[in-house]
C-alpha cells in the first residue's frame, strides 16, 4: 500500500502549525471576540460624534451582530482609549483588547469615551438593528420595541430598508413598516411625504391608518396638497378594512352555519324518518362534547406525548357513545310514542332534563375545559382586522366531510335505501320486507351519533357545560323546518343561510335582536312556503 505522505505532502512541522491554527481559531470562537478590526474599534470610539455615527451605521448595514457586545460596552461606559488603541474594562477593572480579548495593561493616559444623549440614542438603535439579525425571537421582538420607543430620524431609513429587504416574519416586519412610514411622513421633502402617503394608502393596516390620521390631525401636516393625499389614503384603507370586515362576517357565518348543519343533520334524519320531535337532541351534542373532555383527560394522563391528537380519537368515541344512548332511548321510550307528537315532545324534554342532571352529577355544574390541540390553535392573518382561526376552518372542513359521508350512506348503502324507503312510505316498505323497527333504531342512533360529532366540534370553540345543547336545539329545528323535512340539501342551504344572516344582523342590531329578527323571517317564510326550501316528492307528500 502506498504511503499517504505521497498524496498529502505535509511534514511534521506543517501539521503542528495547522494544529496550532485550529486551536487558536477554536479559542477565538469560544471567547466571544468581537468580529471587528482595530481600525473599526477606533472609528467607533475616537473622534467626533458624526464620524462615530457614520462608522456605526456602516457596521449596522453589514449586519455584523458580533459587534453587539462592544456596542453594549460603549453604552455602559466600559470603554477607554489611548491614541488609536481601544480598551474594554470589565467590572473588576481588568482591561482587554477588544480585537483579541487578550488581557492588557491599561495605560495611565487612557481616556474615557464620552457619550452624549444623541450618541447613546444612536448606540441603542444600532444594537436594536443588529439584534434583528439574531435567531432569538425574544431578542428580535425586544429590538422592535426599542426601535418603536427610540427617537430615530430620517437618517435611519436606509437601515430600515436594509432590514426589511430580507425580513419574512410578519410580527417583526409590520412594526418595522410602521416605523418606516412614520419617518417618511415626517420627511422634509414634500415629494417624499406625498409618495409615502400614496404607498401607505394601498395597504390595510389599522395602525398605519392611525399613523396617517395622527399626521393629519392638528399641525402635523401643514401642506394642503399633502393633506389631501393623506385623507385619500385614509379613505382607501377604510374601504379595504370594510371589505375584510365583510369577508370576516361571511367566514364567521359559514363556520356558524357548519355547526348548525352538523346539529341539524341528525335531526333531519330522525324528524324526517319518524316524525319525532326530539327535544333531547341538544343533549346528544352535550354528551359528545363531554366525551371529548373524557378522551382529552385520558390522553393527558396516559398518552401525554400524543395529546395533540386526542381530537382524532374523540370523534369515534363521541359518535359511538351518543349513538348507543340514542338507540337505547328509541328502544325504551320513543318506540312506544310514535304517532303521538305531544307525548313524544314531553317525553324527550324530560329525557333532556335527566341527561343534564346526570352530567351535573358526574362532572359538576360548572363548565369543563377542553383545550385546542396545538395544530388547531392560532389562525391565518389575512389582514389587520381579519384572522381566520384554524379551529373554525377545521370545523368547516369537518362538517363538509360529515355531509359527504351522510350523502354516501343514504344513497349508496343498504341502510340508506331502507331509510329512504321508510321515509317515503313506511307501510309499503314494511310490506316488501323492510324491518321498519330496526331501521328506526339505527336511524335514531345515526342521528344521535351525528349530534355527538357536532358536540366534538362545539367543544373546540366554546364552553362545555350541562346547558350546552339548549343553545342549539331551537336553531337546529329552525334549520330542519326551513330546509324541508328530511332533506339534506335543504338543511345545508338553511344552515349556511341562517349562519351568515345571523352574523350580519348581529353587526347591526346585537345578538338578541338578531335572533328575534331571524325567527320572524322564518315564520313569514313558512307561512308562504310550508314545505320549506325543498319539498318531498312522490308518496311522501300524501
Amino acid at each position: 500500500m502506498r504511503s499517504w505522505a505521497r498524496y498529502f505532502p505535509f511534514t511534521t512541522e506543517r501539521i503542528a502549525i495547522i494544529g496550532r491554527c485550529i486551536v487558536l481559531l477554536a479559542v477565538g470562537c469560544c471567547s466571544g471576540a468581537f468580529a471587528l478590526d482595530s481600525a473599526q474599534f477606533a472609528a467607533l470610539t475616537v473622534g467626533d460624534n458624526d464620524t462615530r455615527i457614520e462608522a456605526l451605521n456602516k457596521i449596522v448595514l453589514d449586519g455584523d451582530i458580533a459587534a453587539t457586545p462592544f456596542l453594549q460596552s460603549l453604552l455602559d461606559d466600559a470603554v477607554k482609549f489611548s491614541g488609536a488603541q481601544v480598551y474594554v474594562v470589565d467590572s473588576g477593572g481588568v482591561a482587554h483588547d477588544p480585537a483579541t480579548q487578550a488581557t492588557v495593561e491599561l495605560p495611565t493616559t487612557a481616556e474615557d469615551v464620552i457619550n452624549n444623549n444623541r450618541m447613546r440614542g444612536e448606540l441603542e438603535a444600532a444594537i436594536a438593528f443588529l439584534n434583528l439579525h439574531s435567531n432569538d425571537q425574544v431578542l428580535r421582538h425586544n429590538a422592535v420595541t426599542t426601535l418603536k420607543d427610540a427617537d430615530i430620524d430620517e437618517s435611519k431609513l436606509p437601515l430600515l430598508e436594509h432590514v426589511l429587504k430580507d425580513e419574512q416574519d410578519a410580527a417583526i416586519r409590520e412594526p418595522l413598516l410602521e416605523i418606516s412610514a412614520g419617518l417618511l411622513l415626517k420627511s422634509t421633502d414634500k415629494a417624499v411625504r406625498i409618495k409615502a402617503a400614496r404607498q401607505l394608502g394601498a395597504g390595510n393596516n389599522q395602525n398605519i391608518k392611525q399613523l396617517l390620521s395622527t399626521r393629519l390631525a392638528g399641525d402635523g401636516e401643514s401642506d394642503p396638497e399633502v393633506r389631501t393625499v393623506i385623507a385619500a389614503a385614509i379613505a382607501n384603507i377604510d374601504h379595504r378594512l370594510a371589505i375584510y370586515e365583510y369577508i370576516g362576517l361571511i367566514f364567521t357565518g359559514i363556520s356558524l352555519g357548519s355547526i348548525l348543519m352538523l346539529a341539524a343533520l341528525g335531526l333531519a334524519v330522525t324528524y324526517g324518518l319518524m316524525g319525532v320531535i326530539n327535544m333531547a337532541h341538544g343533549e346528544m351534542m352535550m354528551l359528545g362534547a363531554y366525551a371529548t373532555f373524557v378522551v382529552q383527560n385520558l390522553f393527558r394522563q396516559y398518552l401525554p406525548n400524543w395529546f395533540d391528537w386526542y381530537i382524532i380519537a374523540a370523534l369515534p368515541a363521541a359518535f359511538i357513545a351518543t349513538a348507543l344512548v340514542g338507540m337505547v332511548l328509541e328502544r325504551s321510550v320513543i318506540r312506544f310514542l310514535y304517532g303521538r307528537p305531544l307525548e313524544t315532545l314531553l317525553a324527550t324534554w324530560g329525557i333532556s332534563l335527566v341527561l343534564m342532571q346526570l352530567v351535573r352529577s358526574l362532572f359538576g355544574a360548572q363548565n369543563v375545559q377542553v383545550e385546542n390541540p396545538a395544530w388547531l390553535s392560532g389562525g391565518i392573518n389575512v389582514a389587520a382586522n381579519l384572522v381566520l382561526p384554524y379551529n373554525r376552518i377545521a370545523i368547516i372542513i369537518f362538517s363538509t366531510l360529515v355531509l359527504l359521508l351522510m350523502w354516501l350512506l343514504l344513497t349508496k348503502t343498504r341502510l340508506g335505501l331502507f331509510v329512504r324507503a321508510v321515509t317515503q312510505n313506511r307501510a309499503m316498505a314494511s310490506c316488501v320486507g323492510v324491518d321498519t323497527r330496526r331501521v328506526d333504531t339505527r336511524a335514531f342512533g345515526l342521528g344521535s351519533g351525528i349530534a355527538g360529532l357536532a358536540g366534538v366540534a362545539l367543544s373546540q370553540i366554546g364552553n362545555v357545560g350541562p346547558d350546552l345543547g339548549k343553545s342549539y336545539i331551537v336553531d337546529s329545528f329552525m334549520v330542519v323546518v326551513l330546509g324541508g323535512v328530511g332533506q339534506l340539501a335543504g338543511a345545508v342551504y338553511a344552515a349556511l343561510g341562517l349562519g351568515i344572516l345571523s352574523k350580519f344582523l348581529e353587526g347591526f342590531s346585537g345578538a338578541v335582536l338578531a335572533k328575534i329578527i331571524v325567527l320572524v323571517l322564518i315564520i313569514i317564510f313558512i307561512q308562504k312556503r310550508p314545505q320549506g326550501l325543498f319539498a318531498l316528492k312522490g308518496r311522501a307528500v300524501d
